[in-house]
């Protein structure tokens, strides 16, 4: 996007990934519009410091482009009871960061004149502006009709991200992916570490994080190159 083509966003939702993906957005000169409301204020400040807290109507009335940050399940009923109440307004961009979800579940607001996208960054998000460090470099699975498809790319790009298109239709196989690789990880870590607690060992998560990030890190150059994560570890 260029200089010309600043907009003003407006985030609805305020737990660890709406408000870094604003102060991401606002770093590169787009205006945040207003953010609803969190559990935690403070935290909400220290990533976006100003930033109105209005209900969502009124962050959707206000924004060109509107981040819907929610958790899966509320992301549907959400965008519909918006379009109930009239707020989706012609010509807006509406992006949503789940990873599962596609484009249909912005139908409504699309049937209103809204233009549906939906980028995901490919990180654990925090909820500090440590996150902003970790967007740069990362990926994002980037999904949009495609007369629109270099919007949402360019929106990528300037979360500080490498976009990569992720066909509708794959978005359920790509959350699935994401979801797997996360939940297992965490799981796995935090057996391992509980069996090196009964074991004696002491401070059993500093013990694991030079085994478990290079373990990663080979299991990911086997990915690559298409072996067996056995042959690779071998």
């Amino acid at each position: 996007m260029t200089a010309s083509s600043r907009l003003g966003v407006g985030i609805v939702g305020a737990g660890r990934v709406g408000p870094v993906i604003g102060a991401a957005l606002a770093g590169v000169g787009h205006a945040i519009t207003g953010i609803t409301a969190g559990s935690d204020r403070e935290r909400v400040d220290a990533v976006l410091p100003g930033v109105p807290v209005l209900d969502t109507d009124e962050v959707v009335r206000r924004s060109e482009l509107v981040v819907l940050a929610v958790p899966h399940d509320d992301l549907e009923p959400l965008v519909a009871g918006l379009a109930e109440l009239g707020a989706w307004q012609v010509g807006q961009l509406v992006l949503h960061t789940d990873p599962a979800h596609g484009l249909s579940v912005l139908a409504p607001a699309a049937a209103r004149g809204a233009i549906p996208l939906a980028v995901h960054p490919a990180i654990t998000f925090t909820g500090s502006t440590l996150d902003l460090r970790a967007l740069t470099g990362a990926y994002a699975a980037v999904t949009a009709p495609a007369a629109v498809l270099p919007i949402a790319q360019a929106l990528a790009v300037e979360l500080g991200c490498e976009p990569v298109v992720v066909a509708d239709a794959d978005r359920p196989a790509y959350g699935e992916a994401i979801a797997t690789a996360t939940q297992f990880a965490a799981s796995i870590v935090q057996q391992s570490a509980a069996l090196l607690d009964q074991a004696g060992v002491p401070a059993p998560g500093r013990f694991l994080s030079t085994l478990v990030h290079s373990t990663v890190e080979r299991a990911l150059t086997a990915a690559g190159r298409g072996a067996s994560v056995d042959e690779e570890l071998l």
